[in-house]
């Protein structure tokens, strides 16, 4: 299969990913073409040079001073952003049949969905966050959305049903060979993006409650509330070891006790939970958005959201879950290999 592979205009498909978004569009990048198709990633300056990645045109509009004085002119990021996909579909519009089989699309942005009719070659776009007035808007400006829809978890498609009531579930995948078991260890460990929604802090009051040592590993996405909600709570057991690359995260996970994943908002999938159990460590976390769709009473304990004292209370039965338990549901449950061949399963369905 020819694939256009649309990834975010905002950071780059390269370690160490800024996100779950970008690790997940990597993997599936490679596994693709290691399967023999022809994937060309449309992705931000500074992706994976062996993925061969075509940086989107993020051109800067010549704007007048008169346009740029105007109320409705957004901020710098949001126009470049904007500016990048409408030149990517407009290229897309005009040969995009020519050199594609399909366009799968992985970004946030409307305008691959909104656009989409204007393409001769089917589009597919995966939803991998919870319903934004933007996507919405998109889906419904036509009585009949020419895209074909998937989402990352059960969860996801529920929250999507009003406007996508079709969406085919392909669960996020990672590679289980990379991902390999560790030894464990008597400490804890807390990875992704420090931002408020994802709750380090939390874990850090859990953690700092049971007693028991936490290594904290991620991007600064937010600057301010890392300095004012998680520096602050650091010594005392609890380490910020620094935004890691996978084999550092692959070392982290694979000697710790447990994970702990504390979002405060509705996951819609939590692939720090699939590399967790990939390493064979089990999962203490809050029951919010899809998380309970990966875990089971073998591989991982969920407290009710944002409770700190009940996720502490949780920690010692975490940390005596079986590993080769968590290992097996990653195995089982959250391959990149059944994520890429249900892709190529649907590519092939939609192409014909």
């Amino acid at each position: 299969m020819r694939v256009a592979l649309i990834a975010s205009a905002r950071f780059p498909i390269s370690e160490p990913f800024a996100g779950g978004l970008e690790a997940h569009t990597w993997g599936l990048a490679h596994t693709l073409t290691r399967r023999g198709h022809h994937v060309e990633l449309f992705a931000a300056p500074g992706s994976d040079p062996a993925l061969d990645a075509r940086e989107l045109p993020v051109r800067r509009a010549t704007l007048s001073s008169t346009a740029r004085a105007d109320v409705s002119m957004p901020d710098a990021a949001w126009m470049e952003e904007h500016h990048a996909y409408l030149g990517l579909m407009l290229d897309l519009a005009e040969d995009g049949a020519n050199r594609f089989d399909v366009v799968h699309n992985n970004s946030l942005h409307y305008l691959p969905i909104a656009m989409a009719p204007a393409l001769r070659v089917p589009v597919i776009t995966t939803l991998h966050t919870p319903p934004t007035p933007w996507l919405e808007s998109a889906i419904q400006c036509r009585d009949a959305c020419t895209v074909v829809f998937t989402a990352v978890s059960d969860f996801t498609a529920s929250a999507w049903r009003s406007s996508v009531p079709g969406a085919r579930v392909v669960r996020n995948g990672i590679d289980t060979d990379f991902w390999r078991p560790g030894p464990g260890g008597d400490d804890l460990v807390w990875t992704g993006r420090l931002v408020p929604e994802k709750g380090a802090h939390l874990a850090i009051r859990a953690a700092r409650s049971a007693g028991v040592p936490l290594r904290l590993a991620g991007p600064v996405s937010d600057g301010r509330y890392f300095e004012e909600e998680v520096e602050p709570l650091l010594g005392e057991g609890a380490r910020y070891v620094g935004h890691l690359d996978r084999s550092g995260l692959v070392e982290l996970l694979g000697t710790a006790g447990a994970a702990l994943v504390t979002p405060r908002w509705d996951e819609p999938y939590g692939l720090v939970v699939a590399e967790a159990l990939a390493c064979g460590t089990p999962v203490c976390g809050f029951d919010r958005g899809a998380l309970a769709e990966i875990l089971t009473p073998a591989c991982g304990v969920l407290a009710p959201p944002g409770d700190v004292a009940a996720l502490a209370e949780l920690i010692p039965r975490a940390m005596k879950l079986n590993r080769s338990e968590a290992r097996r549901r990653a195995e089982r449950f959250c391959s990149l290999d059944q994520a890429a061949s249900a892709y190529t399963a649907l590519y092939e369905e939609v192409a014909r």
